[in-house]
């Protein structure tokens, strides 16, 4: 099994939703993120608004989604990915992967693959 953590932009959520929804994923958790990559954090403007107020900051609004999934399912939800939410430019997100031993499903006490 792997871990997939998605760092992409706000708008491309339903984008990824889709995409995860296409391969079975059994479900995502999504958290609501700031952060700067390469861009530094830079928007058309040079001002940020957060809750209403208008600051001069580096960082800009992303959203963190992650997953675990088979390892045969990691190819192809990267591929899609990049096929479908990848519009070329700086910001577009990353993708980081980890290797999960084990995953235990609380309620009936699966394991592994069957617990996802």
């Amino acid at each position: 099994m792997k871990e997939l953590v998605l760092i992409i932009r706000p708008e491309m959520l339903e984008s990824l939703k889709a995409i995860l929804d296409e391969v079975h994923c059994g479900g995502m958790t999504v958290s609501s993120v700031m952060g700067c990559g390469t861009q530094k954090g830079a928007s058309t403007d040079g001002v940020n608004e957060i809750r209403g107020f208008k600051i001069n900051i580096n960082l800009l609004p992303k959203i963190q989604a992650i997953v675990v999934v088979r390892d045969q399912d990691v190819e192809t939800i990267i591929s899609a990915v990049r096929e479908r939410m990848a519009d070329g430019r700086v910001g577009d997100g990353k993708i980081f992967i980890r290797d999960i031993a084990d995953a235990v499903r609380i309620r009936t006490g699966e394991r592994g693959n069957a617990a996802l």
